[in-house]
């Protein structure tokens, strides 16, 4: 009788230790979501305000500036690891803020560009598509049992890739179909990679955490799913402007 009790205390411990796990990782991948949405909507902000001053937008997202941007990005992109885990909750914010910042500035005049096609109706309906391909498979990288950690090179290669073929198709070809396909692929590798993400992201949540590290955790979650997000947005919004131009 004893042991039967010792046997249930145990199993109710194991339960009880579970959900909190279980509500742990909640709250945590909502405040994951909730910076990425932050993120999003300062980008939003900085990309309407500079397509409202066409001047302002010349100077700094057109021409030359906006390989500056873009060179500014991907170097952002592979230091901020580094920022966002240093310790200080003020240089984890900057680096996001920053980020998105950039994206803002770079995907002005595209923004400006439909807004002045169909006064923003492609741009809706390409956020609408992306949220819910987003969600979608964000949803599907967070309840799957497989480990997709074994894509890792692939997506690695992929996006590499596809960069590459994206700044040489705009420098020397400047094909519509090219710009097409790339962003189909693009779009492709982006949803798998959000799945990849959000399981990553999921796996770095440690109960016993402290507070510090919890919020790093946060942030750097939030900056990945941010950047798979604008991609996809990006991306779906130059396949439907092409399709529209058809």
């Amino acid at each position: 009788m004893q042991n039967y009790d010792m046997n249930r205390v145990a199993r109710t411990r194991t339960a009880t230790t579970a959900a909190e796990v279980d509500e742990g990782l909640r709250s945590y991948m909502l405040r994951v979501y909730n910076y990425m949405a932050l993120g999003v909507a300062w980008t939003a902000i900085v990309s309407m305000f500079m397509a409202a001053n066409p001047a302002l937008m010349a100077s700094v997202a057109l021409g030359p500036m906006k390989w500056v941007l873009f060179i500014a990005i991907l170097a952002l992109g592979f230091f901020a690891p580094k920022l966002i885990f240093s310790g200080n909750a003020g240089v984890a914010y900057l680096a996001y803020g920053a980020y998105a910042t950039l994206w803002g500035l770079l995907i002005s005049p595209m923004i400006a560009y439909f807004m002045g096609m169909d006064g923003g109706t492609t741009i809706v309906r390409a956020l609408l598509i992306t949220a819910v391909t987003f969600g979608a498979t964000s949803l599907a990288g967070y309840v799957t049992k497989k480990d997709l950690s074994g894509f890792a090179g692939f997506f690695f290669i992929a996006t590499i890739g596809l960069l590459i073929a994206i700044v040489v198709n705009a420098i020397f070809f400047q094909s519509t179909m090219m710009s097409l396909i790339t962003s189909i692929l693009v779009v492709l590798v982006f949803a798998a990679i959000t799945a990849y993400e959000t399981q990553q992201i999921k796996e770095m949540y440690y109960e016993g955490d402290v507070p510090e590290a919890a919020r790093s955790k946060a942030i750097f979650g939030a900056f990945m799913l941010y950047g798979s997000f604008v991609t996809l947005f990006i991306h779906i919004l130059n396949i439907l402007g092409i399709m529209n131009q058809e």
